[in-house]
């Protein structure tokens, strides 16, 4: 019995402190990227994502931070990641048929914003400006 009430106690105790971190991670997180320190920012991300594994917003940002280091695969990584969690993320939708565009590859860029388009609620305008954009390298 004492066991038990001490475990209650102890979960009691540590979980909202863990939640607490966890927030704190990601807040961190977004005031380094705001400042433009992005290692720092990735560290926290990655922190955050320790604690909530489906963080799609830290991965998000994680993608965002890989694009400003020019680490293409990365990028592509997360965002496929952030798809992967929430189907709906348009400026994850938007931010990979950008990428694959800059890729060469138009066939999945179309493919992307097709999709992009039939949910949009933030991205429309972009999302039509990308469908031209798509179309006249397509051309080329």
């Amino acid at each position: 019995m004492k066991i038990k009430f001490l475990n209650i106690f102890l979960v009691t105790l540590f979980i909202p402190n863990l939640l607490f971190a966890n927030t704190e991670y990601f807040k961190e997180g977004i005031n380094f990227y705001k400042n433009k320190n992005f290692e720092k920012a990735k560290f926290k991300f990655e922190q955050d994502i320790v604690f909530n594994p489906k963080s799609e917003m830290s991965y998000l940002y994680l993608s965002k931070i890989f694009k400003n280091l020019d680490n293409k695969d990365l990028q592509e990584q997360n965002l496929n990641t952030v798809i992967l969690l929430n189907p709906k993320n348009e400026e994850a939708i938007y931010n990979l048929a950008k990428l694959k565009l800059e890729t060469s590859d138009y066939k999945k860029s179309k493919e992307l914003n097709d999709s992009l388009i039939d949910i949009c609620k933030k991205f429309c305008e972009k999302s039509q400006k990308l469908k031209i954009e798509i179309e006249d390298l397509s051309k080329k």
